[in-house]
C-alpha cells in the first residue's frame, strides 16, 4: 500500500515527509529538492491497538504500517516535460493514493514558484497535468488496443469501450474518477486521475479560514478527503515523546495529531480496515485488510501459508475485549465465535486462525 505525496514545489511536501516518517529527507527553499523519490514506512494510529496492549500486557506491540513516497514538486506544463516533467509522473503511477499538498500559508522568505498563494488554483495546475498526463496515455492504450480488438475478443472490445469513455471525459477537461467504473473495469488501469486524492492544506501556525474553507469545499466537489495542517508545527510535534504529545493534543481537543488524521484518511480513501491478534506470552499487532475481505485471505496478511491451510478462526470484537478486559470472560459469555471460510472479517475483529499445511 503506497501513498504518493504530490504538489508544487516549496509547498511543505519533504517537510510532511520529515514529519511523517521522521526519516530526515532533504527539504529546503528550492523547486526540485526532491529528484529521486523519498521512501519511508509509518505507523498507523489505532487507539485499539493501545487499549488491547494495556489490557494484555505482551512483551511487544506492532502497528500496521503504510508506505509513503515523497514524489519531486511538478509544475505548469510537467506533462509536456516541464521542470523535472514525466519522470515524476511515472513515479505517482505506483502508488495507491495521492496526497495533494498545497500551500496555504504566506511567507515571503518561501519562494511561491507562482509567486502568490492561491490553494485552488494550485489544485487545478496539478489536476490539469494529470489529466494531460492520462489523455497521452489513452491514446496510446487505444491505439494498441485496437489491434488487440482485430481478434474479435469480447473482453478486448469490452476494454477498449472504457478507454474510449475515459478518453472522451479527459478531453472534456474532467478526470476519469468521474466516470463510475467497476472495479473489474479499473483492473490494470493505472490513470493517474482514476486515483483517489486527498488535500492536505498546509496553513500557517495561525490559520487562514477563508484559504481552508475554499480548499475544502474544492476538494468535496472532487468526491476528495480534505486535511487542514500546519506542517511546520506537526514536524516539531513529531520530535516530541509520547508524554508530551497526549499532553499537546489534550490542550488541542484533538485525539490525533494532522500527520495521524492523514494516515488515517489515506487508509479510508484505500477501502481499509483492521484486524488483530493479541496474546499475553506474544504481542498484540495491527493488520490491515480491504474491507469485505473473507477471513482467509486476511489471514493471508500474517502468512500466505495461514491463507492456504485455513481451517476456522476463532474471532471476537475490540468492544468486548475492551468492555470485560479478559478473554476468559468473553468465552463465558458466547461472544467468542469459530468462524469458517465464509465468514467476512469485520473492522476490529481481534482473530486467532487455526490452519494445517
Amino acid at each position: 500500500m503506497q501513498v504518493g505525496i504530490v504538489g508544487l514545489p516549496n509547498v511543505g511536501k519533504s517537510s510532511l515527509f520529515n514529519a511523517l516518517t521522521k526519516a530526515g529527507a532533504q527539504s529546503s527553499n528550492y523547486p526540485f529538492t526532491t529528484i529521486d523519490p523519498n521512501v519511508g514506512m509509518v505507523a498507523v494510529p489505532d487507539k485499539r491497538l493501545d487499549r488491547l496492549f494495556e489490557i494484555f500486557n505482551p512483551p511487544k506491540k506492532t502497528a500496521s504500517l503504510i508506505k509513503f513516497v515523497d514524489i519531486a514538486g511538478l509544475v505548469k506544463g510537467a506533462s509536456k516535460g516541464e521542470g523535472l516533467g514525466n519522470k515524476f509522473l511515472a513515479n505517482i503511477r505506483e502508488v495507491d493514493v495521492i496526497v495533494h499538498v498545497i500551500r496555504m500559508f504566506e511567507d515571503e522568505n518561501v519562494t511561491h514558484v507562482m509567486n502568490t498563494v492561491d490553494p485552488v488554483r494550485d489544485a487545478e495546475i496539478i489536476e490539469t497535468e494529470l489529466m494531460l498526463s492520462d489523455l497521452e496515455t489513452a491514446g496510446k492504450m487505444i491505439e494498441k488496443q485496437e489491434s488487440l480488438c482485430k481478434t474479435g475478443s469480447k473482453e478486448d472490445k469490452a476494454r477498449l469501450e472504457v478507454l474510449k469513455k475515459i478518453k472522451q471525459v479527459l478531453e472534456d477537461g474532467k478526470p476519469a474518477s468521474v466516470l463510475d467504473l467497476s472495479n473489474e473495469e479499473k483492473t490494470d488501469l493505472h490513470f493517474l486521475t482514476l486515483k483517489p486524492i486527498l488535500y492536505v492544506g498546509n496553513n500557517a501556525e495561525k490559520s487562514n479560514k477563508e484559504y481552508a474553507d475554499k480548499l475544502q469545499a474544492y476538494a468535496k466537489s472532487k468526491n476528495a478527503e480534505f486535511v487542514d495542517i500546519c506542517i511546520k508545527l506537526e514536524e516539531e510535534i513529531a520530535d516530541l515523546d509520547d508524554d508530551e504529545k497526549h499532553l499537546f493534543l489534550a490542550e488541542l481537543g484533538s485525539d490525533y495529531t494532522g500527520l495521524e488524521k492523514i494516515v488515517l484518511a489515506s487508509k479510508k480513501l484505500l477501502g481499509l480496515a483492521t484486524f488483530f491478534t493479541a496474546g499475553e506470552d506474544t504481542e498484540v499487532r495491527s493488520w490491515i485488510f480491504e474491507a469485505g475481505s473473507l477471513a482467509p485471505v486476511a489471514a493471508g496478511k500474517i502468512h500466505t501459508d495461514i491463507e492456504r491451510g485455513f481451517i476456522r478462526a476463532e474471532i471476537y470484537n475490540f468492544e468486548d475485549i475492551d468492555k470485560y478486559e479478559s478473554e476468559k470472560v468473553i468465552k463465558e459469555k458466547g461472544l467468542m465465535k469459530s468462524e469458517g471460510k465464509d465468514y467476512i472479517m469485520k473492522d476490529g475483529d481481534i482473530c486467532f486462525f487455526k490452519f494445517n499445511v
